[in-house]
């Protein structure tokens, strides 16, 4: 049951109400119609809860009671919330630093202090017995604010000058400021309504910087700021007129350009300037749809990874490596380096002087591969793995001229861990491995299975459990995924997750289609109008858990976020009965009002991921699974979802309108939760500890009800 008020009354009644038994709030519903050009129209009651000012008062006042509705259920759980956060933080060493990296003479880390929630970057010249000098204090720049963030930083080429990013909002509009480290002083200098990306010219003076545009936030412009000068003044270099494209700028490998990419979800475009005088961008290839590609430059050529079409049409769908000399305009320069295969996907490279270490997929994991300068391209020795299921990628290698390649490992069970091995001898070093105060990994087990989904594919999945686990059908089962954009999920340490382990229950991830763990096709198979296999490869991934006595069939929860909130919403409609919690955040649950709406952040970028709904096929198939338009009559889940009143990807207004209808629809008598952050945005709340409180309170009502609660860790 449901109360029904106006939105000014909802919270007092609420609190009162709260000691006797919480209630649900609910919300006035108000007539709208939203309308496809071709005349399509869907009616949607809640639509009036999008603020984009974020300050209506009715709206606020929802958010509100929800918030409190959601204090009012978990106040029983709150000594459970407690010990979760404790036993989290509790593992964290909290005088933390990174393992240093070398450039232009300096050794570069960032460090944390015992209590504080935010990093402080660092350096010391020459080696790490020098003095210490810090560039950036974030406990201090986010002192007396409720959210902060560093979003990037850039040294200039002579060590003198610091130019970085920050918001302290959480709507990724980021502000540039500048600092002399000779004498540590700011400059007056500021820049506004920027993405995280700077970078600085070889004279040391111009920064170069990206625009977003202030109300989708798309980046739309490259600017050059010149130190002392007003940022009204700062030169237009670049501007990009089609919204389907992001936009960054980097420094080559070997520093001699600057280059601008650009890129949508099927086609990119580089242009370049020399470093030391950038006052002329060179595209390196125009344009075209359908072919991507992303360029270094080391010596004397590009080095550049792409799907272009071989000169037979044969396109490279896994990507490939080819090299072109440093004046090319133009594919037709391009040579083929490193051939494209079918059952091994490129998914990125750094170069070095005297080898490439190429990142590549294959059967659904990660692995480095050295190919060495003058060798044949179909060679190369490949760095070893310790483990069945695992994670591995390039870890920072600032610098080309060295024999050493830094790399990162872990897996569900070996928390994070840097090594770097000499590629001549092949002697390994381990540099750090993330300590994790309590842990001992040979009391967990790490799998990698694989389901059959139900047009015969097979599924990798990868699960983590306690030694001494049986598979009896009797367990609890957290089965997390994302399956979009084609980002991986890979298997790595979750230094949270020990805690659920700890009282018996199982991680499993499912590396579903709409992902590139399997290659290009695994992300083409998960998209557009193949986007519900996404969907039913999670369903099919937890009956087949639940077959092989992984898991009860009544004790099953899903987690998503983001995208991946999405793939909650869906899976909640399909098969509500195959889970008994869903845990949800910023979840993109309203996709059809959203890609229709080109003024919201990121829709324009997005139609070749989803499909553009002005079209009526697009239309047709994407209304058949948004999870806002197809709740219906049925008996949901559990849910705990969260929100950020200020995210610009995600907008608070897809799951608080979900939430609301939900509740009209919903026949079970299980509980459904929003928990909006008022002060952040798509990452939740900023700082290392705060972050933590969140997802204890998010554990607690997962436990409690999948009947873990009273559970005590075994460990």
């Amino acid at each position: 049951m449901k109360s029904l008020l106006p939105a000014g009354l909802l919270l007092m009644t609420l609190i009162a109400n709260a000691a006797d038994r919480p209630v649900p709030p609910d919300v006035e519903k108000k007539a709208h119609v939203v309308t496809a050009p071709f005349g399509a129209s869907r009616s949607d009651e809640y639509y009036w809860l999008r603020d984009d000012t974020r300050k209506q008062p009715q709206m606020l006042a929802y958010l509100g009671a929800e918030n409190a509705y959601t204090d009012a259920v978990m106040a029983p759980l709150k000594p459970l919330q407690g010990t979760l956060y404790d036993e989290i933080v509790g593992r964290i060493k909290q005088d933390d630093s990174t393992v240093p990296y070398r450039e232009r003479g300096y050794w570069y880390y960032t460090r944390f202090e015992t209590g504080q929630d935010y990093p402080i970057h660092a350096r010391r010249k020459g080696g790490m017995d020098a003095p210490e000098e810090v560039l950036l204090d974030v406990n201090a720049m986010a002192r007396g604010k409720d959210y902060f963030s560093v979003g990037d930083f850039a040294v200039s080429q002579d060590n003198t000058q610091l130019a970085w990013v920050d918001d302290d909002v959480g709507r990724r509009q980021y502000t540039i400021r500048f600092r002399d480290l000779t004498t540590g002083k700011d400059y007056p200098d500021v820049v506004t309504g920027v993405s995280p990306n700077v970078v600085w010219a070889d004279d040391n003076r111009t920064l170069f910087y990206v625009e977003n545009d202030p109300e989708t936030l798309l980046t739309v412009r490259v600017k050059r700021h010149r130190l002392g000068t007003p940022a009204g003044s700062d030169a237009l270099v670049y501007a990009e007129h089609d919204d389907s494209f992001y936009m960054g700028i980097e420094r080559s490998r070997d520093d001699k350009y600057i280059c601008i990419s650009v890129e949508s979800t099927v086609s990119s475009e580089v242009r370049c300037a020399p470093a030391s005088d950038p006052a002329s961008f060179t595209v390196l290839a125009p344009r075209e749809r359908d072919v991507e590609y992303q360029a270094d430059h080391l010596g004397d050529q590009w080095v550049i990874r792409t799907n272009a079409p071989d000169a037979d049409g044969h396109r490279a769908r896994n990507f490939k490596l080819v090299t072109a000399p440093s004046d090319a305009t133009s594919r037709a320069q391009w040579r083929e380096w490193v051939a494209h295969r079918d059952d091994v996907y490129i998914e990125g490279y750094e170069l070095f002087d005297g080898f490439t270490a190429i990142a590549e997929r294959s059967g659904g994991l990660e692995r480095l591969r050295l190919l060495h300068a003058g060798a044949d391209p179909a060679d190369g020795d490949y760095v070893k793995a310790d483990e069945p299921a695992y994670a591995m990628g390039l870890d920072t290698n600032a610098e080309p001229d060295t024999d050493w390649l830094r790399y990162s490992y872990t897996s569900l069970t070996t928390p994070a861990t840097t090594y770097e091995i000499n590629t001549r001898s092949g002697e390994r070093r381990l540099l750090k491995r993330q300590p994790v105060i309590g842990y001992d990994p040979e009391r967990y087990v790490t799998e990698r299975l694989w389901a059959t989904a139900r047009d015969g594919t097979r599924i990798p999945v990868s699960i983590v459990y306690a030694r001494g686990f049986r598979k009896n059908g009797s367990a609890a089962m957290l089965q997390y995924a994302y399956g979009s954009y084609g980002h991986s999920t890979d298997p790595a340490f979750n230094l949270p997750v020990v805690s659920l382990l700890d009282r018996g229950m199982v991680y499993a991830i499912a590396h579903i289609r709409g992902g590139e763990e399997m290659g290009r096709a695994w992300y083409d198979d998960g998209k557009l109008m193949r986007k519900k296999n996404t969907f039913t490869d999670f369903i099919d991934v937890t009956d087949f858990l639940v077959q092989q006595g992984v898991a009860s069939k009544d004790r099953v929860a899903a987690y998503g976020g983001s995208a991946g909130g999405l793939l909650m919403g869906a899976i909640a409609n399909m098969a509500p009965d195959r889970y008994r919690v869903i845990l949800s955040q910023v979840p993109f649950v309203d996709v059809v009002t959203t890609m229709l709406d080109a003024s919201i952040p990121l829709t324009t970028n997005e139609y070749d991921e989803w499909g553009n709904p002005e079209y009526r096929e697009a239309y047709d198939y994407m209304l058949s699974y948004s999870p806002y338009d197809n709740l219906k009559a049925q008996a949901y889940p559990a849910m705990f979802i969260g929100t950020g009143l200020w995210d610009s990807q995600v907008q608070y207004w897809e799951p608080a309108k979900y939430i609301a209808r939900l509740r009209d629809v919903d026949t079970s008598s299980h509980p459904v939760l929003l928990r909006t952050n008022m002060d952040a945005g798509h990452g939740g709340k900023s700082g290392r500890f705060r972050r933590y409180r969140e997802l204890a309170e998010m554990y607690a009502f997962l436990l409690d009800q999948l009947g873990v609660a009273d559970a005590a860790p075994t460990h």
